[in-house]
């Protein structure tokens, strides 16, 4: 018998009646050294529980490799600090996550073939689940509560119902997972709709919900679909995340406690998404694509109960306050804000440009056509292609199928015009000064899509090019991996304009390394790393204006700072701050 059982009044854990009051926090999301720092806080707030997604993707990065289970991905580890902390912990492995996580954590190796039905019994996918799980499982198997560990359930798949109506996959994932040693209650969430439920659930495995708002309403409807399960709201969403361009989203704490407040009154569960959202560090955000594609921004600090940084906001204390009205929370002081460090301002002093170095940076594919980024194995960053223009004079330059996901287009090394998938650009027109200039075209993934049948779109240059009707051949097609900015060979600054993508480079001291939020006023576009970490894109579309420093990322004495800026720009300097910006509110 599992620890953890169901009534359809509630829970019961080991016997003993368990009301679950858990709260989302993704273990790579955060700086490890901070997980500690931050389970401590869960527990403070009255959680008993913490719920946690698992991405595929990194942890699985080749098909043939093993499992990655070290640093932002030391799952085992996390586990552990959990159990210290006296918390249980809600395992989400997928195999896909959503979460506004990079192709929703399913594999750029698998979603890249057109011919695998995600989501689905094709063989082909559930094959690849199968070997996926047959590496993970064991690594975990020793922190189920069966093993005396502190995994007390563990979710099949996530909002299925509203993607697809396969039971038989569903069904194959829940016999994967008892096959090879799960005995923990399974269970599945689904958005509180009658098809959405009826889609996404399994019979014998738990249903829950996942809504924001009309508890009444949403708790009715799973106890219709369902009346001898718990209630249990899976995803109470508290906060909301953000795309570029768009607002900062927020939701009012008192609003926010209110709703947890119904949910507890009524005897439900709850998991709060989120407890403390974190970052998308690097590469890993995801994006949107219903009408046009959407790109998610650095942050997913989310509104959440801990903000970005890891300080306790206002929904923390309200939920604290409404949590002690129906559990024991613990009589120990509610944290208080990280130190910060002090403002600091970095001179960006040297420099070295992105286009010339392309060739040093990897070889070349030499193609009569461009190739996706995907047929060039970077899966995540930039590729530039290169070719040259038969013709000068005014024409039109067309990209058939566009790009994946934005374009920066120059001639002869001068730029002159972007295109984004956002607006669904296909043609630019050009001045070309000479038969035979060159033209580059310097494509960025701003990330995997999420969420529903666009998962896997490729990236890069996704046809052929033409100029006045005349396709373009006799391409070099460059990956450019940026896994050491700071090694490549810069050159003092000469203090003049810098028009074209290039790598700015700057130290600054630190005495006591504490958080920080690096600023760019002055900066267009690009990508951040301190001391070789990257804290990942800064945009000036906004809304969010800063990129959170965890202070592990520094170091007592000198420091670096590279930032990838992509469009030209006058600034020389940057500036740690203490203070975060995430843009103007919307408060929903």
């Amino acid at each position: 018998m599992p620890a953890l059982t169901t009534t359809s009044d509630g829970f019961l854990l080991h016997g003993e009646p368990f009301r679950i009051i858990s709260g989302a926090l993704h273990y790579f999301r955060v700086h490890p050294a901070l997980w500690s720092d931050r389970l401590r806080k869960a527990r403070l707030m009255g959680l008993n529980t913490v719920e946690t997604y698992i991405p595929w993707n990194h942890h699985q990065p080749d098909p043939e490799g093993g499992l990655v289970l070290d640093g932002f991905l030391d799952l085992p580890r996390f586990l552990r600090l959990a159990r210290d902390e006296g918390l249980r912990v809600l395992l989400r492995p997928g195999p896909f996550i959503c979460a506004e996580w990079d192709g929703g954590g399913l594999p750029d190796w698998l979603t890249s073939d057109p011919d695998i039905r995600l989501r689905t019994s094709d063989p082909r996918f559930t094959g690849a689940v199968d070997r996926y799980l047959d590496l993970l499982l064991p690594a975990l198997r020793p922190h189920m509560a069966a093993a005396g560990g502190p995994v007390i359930a563990v979710q099949v798949e996530n909002e299925y119902g509203a993607y697809g109506d396969d039971s038989a996959y569903l069904k194959h994932l829940a016999d994967a997972f008892r096959s090879r040693g799960v005995e923990e209650l399974l269970f599945t969430c689904d958005q509180g709709d009658p098809g959405h439920l009826a889609s996404g659930s399994l019979p014998g495995v738990l249903v829950t919900g996942t809504f924001g708002s009309r508890v009444e309403q949403s708790l009715a409807r799973l106890r219709e679909h369902r009346p001898e399960d718990p209630l249990f709201c899976a995803e109470f969403w508290i906060g909301w995340f953000d795309h570029w361009g768009g607002p900062h989203h927020v939701r009012d704490a008192a609003d926010a406690a209110a709703d947890l407040d119904r949910l507890l009154s009524a005897g439900a569960s709850v998991n709060i998404y989120m407890f403390h959202g974190g970052t998308n560090f690097g590469f890993t955000n995801g994006a949107n694509h219903k009408h046009a594609y959407t790109p998610t921004v650095t942050s997913y600090d989310y509104d959440a109960a801990l903000t970005e940084c890891g300080d306790p906001g206002p929904k923390y204390h309200a939920f604290r306050e409404v949590i002690a009205r129906h559990a024991t929370v613990p009589d120990e002081p509610a944290p208080v804000p990280s130190p910060k460090l002090t403002p600091t301002a970095v001179e960006l002093s040297s420099r070295a440009p992105l286009l010339p170095l392309a060739g040093s940076l990897a070889p070349a594919v030499q193609a009569d056509a461009p190739v996706t980024m995907d047929e060039l194995g970077q899966r995540t960053g930039y590729a530039l292609y290169r070719t040259t223009l038969p013709a000068g004079g005014d024409g039109v330059l067309h990209f058939a199928r566009g790009v994946g996901d934005r374009g920066q287009v120059f001639v002869d090394g001068a730029p002159v015009g972007v295109l984004e998938s956002e607006r669904h650009d296909a043609s630019l027109p050009v001045r070309v000064p000479r038969p035979g200039a060159t033209l580059e075209v310097l494509v960025e993934n701003m990330g995997g899509v999420n969420y529903g049948p666009r998962i896997g779109a490729p990236k890069g240059l996704l046809g052929p090019v033409s100029f006045n009707g005349t396709d373009l051949t006799g391409w070099d097609c460059h990956p450019l991996p940026l896994d050491a900015p700071g090694a490549l060979p810069f050159a003092p600054a000469d203090g003049t304009p810098v028009t074209v993508p290039a790598f700015h480079r700057g130290t600054f001291d630190v005495g006591t390394p504490a958080d920080a939020f690096l600023s760019l006023p002055g900066w267009s576009k690009g990508q951040a790393w301190i001391n070789g970490f990257h804290l990942g894109r800064y945009w000036n579309r906004g809304p969010q204006r800063t990129l959170y420093v965890p202070a592990p990322v520094l170091r007592p004495g000198s420091n670096e700072l590279v930032l990838l800026e992509l469009h030209g720009t006058t600034a020389t300097r940057a500036l740690l701050t203490d203070t975060p910006d995430l843009g103007p509110e919307n408060t929903w």
